[in-house]
């Protein structure tokens, strides 16, 4: 089955994890055990290109990262805004570098989509993985328009914020609304027709973008409250606000947004991939019995690996599993591809530019 990822953190694995993506999964895993890393995440990484092409995965977000941190006595994020910045370019320049290599292909318009997804279904060991480009937390942002310059090295969606709160609002583990540089930065999109990524809002920030953003919206990786009753994950009401939107979420594999308990580095996955599909059912129940608003946006390797995912997931091609999972469930084969690559494909091929 054709994927369409929503949400995968592919340069912060190779420039800040330092991985070569060219190579296995097996490989990757043996040399950071051979190196002796002990950091969550390492020796349990789930993907890689040959990974990804080996579960058909068509099309994908591909984020920038950088999060700004006030504290020094970890690995990741930056403590400047300068550094934000000149790291999401880091990963800018990883993207175009595969691209160089035939390994992915920047996906700016309607029809680059459209054209993309038809030359993967037709070919694809030999098409590269498309990629649109995102931004999880807008730390990069020197300012406001520093968005119009994003965009044109090829930026088409964006979210405000990440854990904690940034210079443009309040995000997950925070009860903080949006700043007062976010509203120039939201109409800015409105302006450039990016779209806005609400996962990891703050619940208070959540509704503010709603009132103050009336371009497209979608959320890459978030999962139900109702399935996980922590902050992280959205209630029945910002759900039904994504659907009336005509947007769509995608159900992430991290099992702490799965798994009721869950404490990462001490607790041992239990919940399976049955718990995503929970999620998927819970989301049609909220849109009146059809599939329209779910997708999967998996965040795997995400800053972490398979100790932290569905017990049943070891690499990213157990994402297949889903498939007979959804069949035996009573999903039709039409709904199993709309959740698969069809609901994110007509999403984007609305909301990006002519």
């Amino acid at each position: 089955m054709l994927l369409f990822d929503a949400h995968l953190d592919i340069a912060m694995n190779a420039i800040d994890l330092n991985r070569d993506l060219r190579s296995a999964v097996d490989d990757i895993r043996v040399q950071e055990t051979t190196l002796e890393m002990h950091e969550l995440g390492r020796k349990t990484n789930t993907l890689t290109f040959p990974e990804l092409r080996k579960t058909e995965l068509a099309v994908c977000l591909a984020t920038m990262i950088a999060r700004q941190e006030r504290q020094i006595n970890h690995s990741f994020g930056w403590t400047t805004p300068h550094a934000c910045y000149a790291m999401a370019h880091a990963h800018l320049a990883y993207y175009r570098a595969m691209e160089r290599d035939g390994y992915m292909r920047m996906i700016r318009t309607k029809s680059e989509l459209s054209h993309h997804f038809t030359s993967y279904r037709n070919d694809p060991q030999n098409t590269p993985l498309g990629f649109i480009l995102t931004m999880e937390g807008a730390d990069p942002m020197l300012t406001p328009d520093t968005v119009f310059e994003f965009h044109q090295a090829g930026l088409r969606a964006l979210g405000l914020t990440h854990y904690g709160c940034n210079r443009y609002g309040g995000g997950t583990q925070s009860e903080v609304g949006l700043a007062i540089d976010a509203i120039p930065l939201l109409k800015n999109c409105e302006q450039l027709g990016i779209t806005i990524d609400m996962t990891h809002l703050s619940d208070v920030a959540f509704w503010q973008v709603a009132e103050n953003f009336s371009g497209r919206v979608h959320a890459s990786h978030q999962n139900a409250r109702a399935i996980c009753d922590w902050q992280r994950q959205f209630s029945d009401d910002q759900i039904r606000l994504i659907i009336e939107r005509d947007g769509v979420l995608g159900v992430s594999m991290d099992v702490i947004m799965l798994q009721n308990g869950f404490v990462r580095g001490q607790s041992v996955p239990r919940e399976t991939l049955e718990r995503a599909i929970d999620q998927i059912e819970h989301v049609r129940s909220l849109s009146g019995g059809t599939i329209r608003h779910v997708g999967i946006g998996t965040d795997l390797d995400g800053g972490y690996g398979n100790e932290q995912t569905p017990a049943d997931l070891n690499s990213y091609r157990d994402l297949q599993k889903m498939v007979g999972i959804m069949q035996r469930r009573g999903f039709s084969d039409s709904e199993i591809e709309d959740v698969f690559y069809g609901n994110w494909l007509r999403f984007f091929g609305e909301a990006l530019p002519d």
